[in-house]
């Protein structure tokens, strides 16, 4: 075990070393800073340039939200802090504030803007808040984010010898030791120190254009004090030399902080209080007033510099729940405008921050207040200042999953592709069953009565359940884009298209409704639903298996509408309407439920994505007059396997539809229109790099997933003639159903599944089946022909 990983005090002593290590740079001269910001203008960036600093510097990857696919940037996942306040969703609202960074950033005419994050609660504002302040934080410990600010020792020039204002101590009031550094208290710009033409010439030498450096700064009053004192000793001594003698290393020095809540970051939360002074910049400490005894005038050494304007300053201002601070927006609005804020008559402060309020949509009616007075509306010129970005409900079903996984069970880890040279991502919208939250099962642990803690497990479709039911009540069902249900737009959001039989319905075939994603359930009521059932146990058992200790998706479901009558945040009106949106989707879960089950009674007959791949090559090469030249295939095709493969696999055509191992008409359409052109339509859809079908993933082509995962109800009773599903519960020994029970429990536990929800969903997937059973043809619908259309369940043939 190395030192560093010891699990002892002086291992974990080590390891605090560790994190602290790299976090800051030694204190350095006036002039290795300026070097410093030559080499790297971020360093002096302004606020709103270092804050888009830190939001570009993690990269972007893809996503995909109200089923259009966008670069989003991987700063709001939260890898700071491992995802842990990760804004999830409201990727458009996210990019809108980024690019009101890069105005204000520029000077492009928005850096009078006072950033609006506004939608209603449980939308991700908090989790914004936390992940921003994460996220530079983490960056200023970076070398490429180092914030710097300057600190002041005034020994030596004449200090405590009682002559001249401030003499007592250069401090905070309580005296000070000699060669007691004092840190600027307002994470003042060290550039601030120099002449104002000085410092145009810096950041004029630095030249970026990205993020261009704060040159319009000046020092702050507690700096300013320190400064003045230091000019009028060494000017009365005579130094010719007098901007580097108060710069001397002795008496200036820069330092790097760290940026955090109070350094570089002010936050106004709802229930801070006191007077709008108090609240923007801090107040005189009457105490240290006497102290000082400065000849009555007020010492800016004085002042608590406690406000949420002068902690934010040099970085970003937060005013939380805004609405409960409406008489403090007026007076922000001068701040980005002048750039200033006083203290006192006669003394004022230069801010570089970026302001951004947060409220709820009753900030709305707050600032509408007077808006029948039209031009004489006093928060008029407020309102345009204000540059507004909506939150919204999430409308796709995958990351409100993983929303609720987190806000159930602490799940912090942020779903992603592989990472590319470019640092952009995959999109992380598949469909794979194996990477979808609402599929995956979620063991938690809780506390019994008895102060035993426990295993709960909420079984696979559970989480999904709550998910989609969530987004449905969020949708416009007066407005629901062309002709789809509410299911059918849930998967649009989700994936970007809704299949229906060869064709495919696509965000751009469409109009997308404004509205959606404004009302509906919010996660929190999710949450606490699912809480309340974690608590208590079902109504169920069994004599070998916990099942009363698993939740269901009909559990989770049940408790979501039943809970709407007395949930306080809905209307009557919105609980009946709600209600009336849980049928759609039980009927989908039951139908995922469905395949599993089927799926897993049927694995050792599904058709493996190798031979379908194989049957393709063959299928091109038998298309192509010369297929070694576009490299489809290295040999010729093999007539008799892709026979065998469309008679036996398929059960697609019989012996009359070949004439020996040639193929019929119908035969030869069914390989042209169905396998290469579904083929065809894969590569469209996702067109942009050379097509080749050795890149292809067979399972993500509709028409040939149809045949990968071709398992119905008849090809269960064609496999299983004797299986009896009224016997499923307790099969009696020996018999078939018995047998088939036993391995699909078992495959079913192999793909997540405990044996307690394996045992659940099952019966109640073969309870529906019982009822079909007696009405289903055992033979492969496709044996019927070409011409039939029937398909899986009579729903279509399997390659549409």
């Amino acid at each position: 075990m190395s030192e560093r990983t010891r699990t002892d005090g002086e291992g974990f002593v080590a390891a605090a070393d560790d994190a602290l290590r790299g976090a800051y740079d030694p204190p350095m001269s006036l002039e290795s800073y300026v070097d410093r910001v030559l080499e790297n203008p971020t360093a002096a960036a302004s606020g709103a340039g270092y804050v888009l600093a830190a939001v570009e510097s993690y990269g972007t990857r893809e996503v995909r939200e109200r089923g259009e696919t966008l670069d989003r940037y991987r700063f709001f996942d939260d890898p700071a802090n491992d995802g842990e306040h990760a804004v999830l969703g409201n990727t458009r609202a996210l990019n809108a504030f980024v690019d009101d960074l890069r105005a204000a950033a520029t000077g492009r005419g928005n850096d009078e803007t006072i950033v609006w994050i506004d939608g209603p609660t449980a939308t991700g504002k908090s989790e914004f808040k936390r992940c921003l302040i994460n996220g530079l934080r983490a960056f200023s410990k970076t070398d490429a984010g180092r914030r710097y600010t300057v600190e002041w020792n005034v020994t030596g020039a004449g200090v405590g010898s009682g002559d001249g204002a401030g003499a007592a101590s250069l401090s905070y009031g309580d005296g000070g030791d000699a060669g007691e550094w004092y840190r600027s208290p307002v994470q003042t710009h060290p550039l601030s120190v120099f002449p104002e033409s000085v410092r145009e010439s810096v950041a004029d030498a630095a030249d970026d254009d990205a993020y261009p450096i704060a040159a319009d700064v000046g020092l702050d009053p507690f700096s300013r004090e320190a400064y003045d004192h230091l000019e009028s000793t060494y000017r009365e001594q005579g130094r010719r030399d007098l901007f580097s003698a108060i710069t001397d290393r002795d008496h200036l020095r820069v330092t790097s902080y760290v940026v955090d809540v109070g350094r570089g970051v002010g936050v106004l939360h709802a229930e801070d209080d006191g007077t709008p002074k108090e609240r923007l910049v801090g107040s005189w400490m009457g105490g240290m007033l006497r102290e000082l005894d400065s000849r009555g005038r007020k010492n800016p050494q004085a002042f608590s510099y406690d406000g949420v304007l002068s902690q934010g300053n040099g970085v970003a201002t937060v005013v939380e729940d805004a609405s409960q601070h409406a008489d403090l927006l007026r007076r922000l609005l001068n701040v980005p405008d002048e750039r200033r804020v006083k203290l006192d008559k006669g003394i004022g402060m230069d801010l570089d921050t970026q302001l951004i309020v947060i409220s709820n949509p009753d900030l709305d009616a707050e600032l509408d207040r007077h808006a029948e007075r039209g031009d004489a509306d006093p928060l008029k010129a407020l309102k345009r200042r204000l540059s507004k970005h909506e939150f919204r409900y999430l409308t796709n079903r995958r990351l409100e999953a993983r929303l609720l996984r987190r806000e159930i069970a602490g799940a912090t880890a942020v779903e992603d592709g592989s990472v590319g040279a470019s640092g952009a991502a995959a999109p992380d919208a598949g469909d794979g069953r194996d990477r979808d939250p609402g599929a995956a099962p979620l063991s938690v642990a809780v506390r019994e009565s008895d102060g035993t803690v426990a295993e709960r497990e909420i079984a696979p479709h559970a989480i999904g359940a709550a998910a989609l039911y969530a987004v449905v009540t969020r949708l416009d069902a007066d407005d629901l884009p062309g002709d789809l249900d509410l299911i059918e737009t849930a998967e649009l959001y989700e994936t970007g298209e809704v299949r229906r039989g060869d064709d495919a319905v696509t965000v751009a075939d469409v109009d997308l409704a404004g509205g959606d994603g404004r009302n509906g359930i919010p996660v929190t009521y999710a949450r606490d639903a699912v809480a309340d059932l974690l608590s208590s146990t079902a109504d169920r058992s069994h004599p070998e298996l916990p099942v009363e200790r698993v939740i269901t998706p009909t559990d989770v479901l049940d408790a979501l509408a039943d809970g709407l009558v007395d949930a306080p945040v809905f209307s009557r009106a919105e609980a009946a309407e709600f209600d009336g949106r849980r049928e759609p989707v039980a009927t989908q879960i039951r139908e995922r439920q469905r395949e599993d089950v089927i799926d897993a009674i049927l694995a050792a007959e599904t058709v493996s994505a190798e031979t379908v791949a194989e049957y393709v090559e063959h299928v091109y090469a038998w298309d192509d007059d010369d297929p070694t030249e576009r490299g489809r295939a290295d040999e010729a095709p093999d007539p008799l396997a892709m026979k065998v493969f469309e008679t036996e696999t398929l059960g697609r055509f019989d012996e009359s539809d070949y004439r020996g191992t040639d193929p019929g008409r119908a035969v030869e359409s069914f390989r042209r229109e169905r396998v290469i052109r579904g083929l065809t339509r894969y590569a469209w859809r996702n067109r942009g790099d050379a097509f080749s079908v050795d890149d292809v993933e067979l399972a993500e082509v509709p028409e040939l997933k149809a045949v990968i995962d071709a398992n119905d109800l008849a090809d269960v009773k064609r496999r299983f003639p004797d299986l009896d599903p009224a016997a499923w519960a307790d099969p009696p020994a020996d018999t078939e159903t018995e047998r088939v029970k036993a391995e699909t429990i078992d495959r079913l536990c192999d793909r997540g599944y405990t044996p307690a929800s394996a045992e659940l969903t099952s019966r109640a997937v073969m309870e529906q089946v019982r009822k079909e059973w007696p009405d289903i043809d055992g033979e492969r619908a496709g044996d019927a022909g070409p011409s039939d259309g029937a398909g899986p369940d009579g729903g279509g043939d399997p390659w549409d």
